[in-house]
């Protein structure tokens, strides 16, 4: 159940044993450490007195055309071009490239159930975003084509359901787990130790550790074909309607329309096997243009293009 290059999931092939994910994963190499209990040992403990927090911005008192906050010291390092298809580059360099630099990224904590009901799948998909708000709408990327689906993409497409379930820092460990290369049929909630919520609108569970949670019901999916390897399916696009959600009291305001991130407290997911805690943050307000130009604050600014492009 640990993601193949080119997709978000942490999952396994429904078709295939453990072993094929665990050579997947030693190609891809993602763990850099070859002993990463000897790695963790050695780093501090989890700082549980940090807490979400407000700053400043790193420079309040910028105006237009000041661009980067830096001095300008980001305008003198050079850049390298990459081909993602030039000769000789293996696809894995693109995933890994790519979840390294696409960061911090939400995860979605997808639980899905089979068509008949009898095993139930709970999988992390760092390939996952809000895209539309009318309609409620979501993506998922899965990793591979419909012939190799996964217990999650193959869930989804026989019963059109699922939930979507944010991972906070209370479950972070629990939720890793259910990336374990455990064979089909094997459900990962037993594993994590996770507990199952009775949902609306769809059979599948949501997780009650999680503070925030979305009913699902599959809307449409595409088929992606590598460039490299024409004829190779390579990815799977679902897009998914949500139908209900489910917000812990605590962390809902009076209006019913914001989650507070103080007690959401998301993890997110960083390049290799690193997550992202969430524990700060600043506020900025977007500029009104015409106010800009009332004070005066866009002379000698407005303009078509900038010199360079």
């Amino acid at each position: 159940m640990s993601p193949t290059p080119g997709c978000g999931a942490f999952e396994k092939p429904a078709s295939h044993g453990p072993e094929n994910k665990m050579d997947s994963e030693k190609s891809v190499k993602r763990n850099p450490h070859p002993d990463f209990d000897r790695v963790q040992a050695s780093r501090p403990d989890w700082h549980s007195e940090a807490i979400w927090s407000f700053t400043k911005t790193k420079k309040p008192d910028w105006k237009l055309g000041d661009g980067a906050n830096d001095g300008g010291q980001s305008i003198m390092k050079q850049h390298i071009q990459i081909d993602p298809y030039e000769a000789g580059r293996p696809a894995v360099f693109n995933y890994k490239l790519l979840i390294s630099a696409i960061v911090p990224r939400p995860i979605g904590f997808v639980s899905t159930i089979s068509a008949d009901g009898k095993s139930t799948n709970l999988a992390p998909f760092s390939y996952t975003q809000m895209i539309n708000h009318d309609p409620p709408l979501f993506i998922i990327g899965f990793s591979g084509g419909f012939s190799n689906a996964k217990d999650t993409l193959a869930n989804l497409s026989a019963t059109k359901e699922c939930t979507i379930n944010i991972i906070s820092e209370h479950f972070l460990e629990a939720a890793n787990a259910t990336s374990i290369n455990a064979p089909h049929g094997v459900s990962e909630w037993a594993l994590s130790g996770l507990t199952p919520a009775k949902c609306t609108d769809v059979k599948c569970s949501r997780v009650k550790e999680a503070v925030f949670s979305v009913e699902g019901a599959l809307m449409s999916t595409q088929e992606f074909e590598s460039k490299a390897t024409p004829g190779k399916k390579t990815g799977v696009l679902a897009i998914v309607e949500g139908t209900k959600f489910w917000v812990r009291e605590d962390a809902l305001n009076e209006e019913r329309n914001n989650v507070d991130p103080a007690v959401l407290k998301p993890m997110s997911r960083l390049g290799g096997i690193m997550y992202g805690r969430t524990i700060e943050g600043c506020e900025i307000p977007r500029p009104d243009y015409q106010e800009k130009i009332k004070r005066g604050e866009a002379d000698n600014l407005i303009r078509e293009r900038v010199e360079g492009q």
